[in-house]
């Protein structure tokens, strides 16, 4: 396997005005890593880029890579795959493809979008089985368009509706393409109070691409300290993004039962914590080069 590292690690820095994309790149050769991806290309840090700017952005990326020795290994973007009507699923499909463009601008072999963010549709509740044909059929468009650009397509156990790890499976089934599967963040899945360990060993076999995330946990009603800024799981405990090795997740295993399914890619650490994010996503690469030596 692999290191990688997200941009969206350096956000604390970013929406400071400290850094922007195009500096975590020099960052993440200087650390060390052989990888990097990107989260919703923001050129200067703009908050709505246009796709015109995005593309120019993205070579720009891919030059500044290249001059590093760092391999760009994906693009994450945000979506929503049903809104209640073909015309609207058709212009989210379009975005994405749009999108798409720019990961093949920066030359990112791997492109994950969300599905969904919501099991409500206004205030009419939907639900995520009676959802998944519509879902499903969007994201099989959207890697097939994909596939053309020799770029594979994965969703991540993410938002809190798809992540589950029956959700994930059934999400799977669903779009039933060989050119689309799953990213596995080992963090993400004690956000729907999953156990990691039993939902990688479910899913390993469908990774494509994997996040190494790790929190401190507060079950309801434990005090998370003053000035720590927490947010809540699907029941209501709460979790602290920290380092890799610093928290409740068992990454380590998590990764020895990725490697046993026959996993070989990248593993990209993702930081989301109060301390200094420089300090931590150093530290969560130790560990990492730790436990798969």
């Amino acid at each position: 396997m692999r290191l990688a590292v997200s941009s969206y690690s350096f956000q604390q820095r970013i929406k400071k005005g400290e850094m922007t994309q195009f500096d975590t790149i020099r960052e993440a050769a200087r650390m060390g890593f052989d990888g990097i991806e990107f989260t919703d290309l923001r050129p200067e840090n703009d908050p709505k880029p246009t796709l015109e700017e995005q593309l120019a952005y993205a070579k720009r990326l891919r030059e500044e890579a290249a001059a590093e020795g760092v391999e760009i290994v994906g693009y994450m973007v945000g979506a929503n795959l049903y809104r209640g009507s073909r015309e609207a699923d058709d212009a989210e499909v379009d975005r994405l493809k749009g999108q798409l463009d720019v990961a093949a601008a920066m030359g990112a072999k791997l492109f994950r979008h969300d599905v969904c963010y919501s099991e409500k549709l206004g205030e009419k509740v939907v639900g995520f089985d009676r959802m998944l044909p519509t879902i499903a059929e969007n994201a099989r468009r959207i890697t097939e368009y994909a596939q053309a650009l020799g770029i594979r397509t994965c969703t991540e156990n993410h938002g809190r509706i798809a992540q589950d790890r029956d959700r994930m499976e059934r999400l799977w089934l669903a779009v039933d393409h060989e050119n689309y599967g799953l990213l596995l963040d080992v963090g993400n899945f004690a956000c729907a109070d999953e156990d990691s360990v039993l939902a990688v060993s479910r899913l390993a076999p469908l990774a494509i691409h994997v996040h190494a995330k790790d929190f401190l946990a507060y079950p309801y009603g434990t005090p998370v300290p003053e000035g720590v800024k927490s947010f809540s799981t699907r029941a209501c405990n709460q979790l602290v993004g920290c380092a890799v090795g610093d928290g409740v997740i068992p990454v380590k295993q998590c990764l020895a039962i990725l490697k046993n399914a026959g996993y070989d890619g990248y593993v990209t650490v993702e930081f989301e914590g109060p301390k200094d994010c420089i300090e931590e996503i150093e530290k969560g690469l130790s560990r990492l080069k730790e436990y798969l030596s």
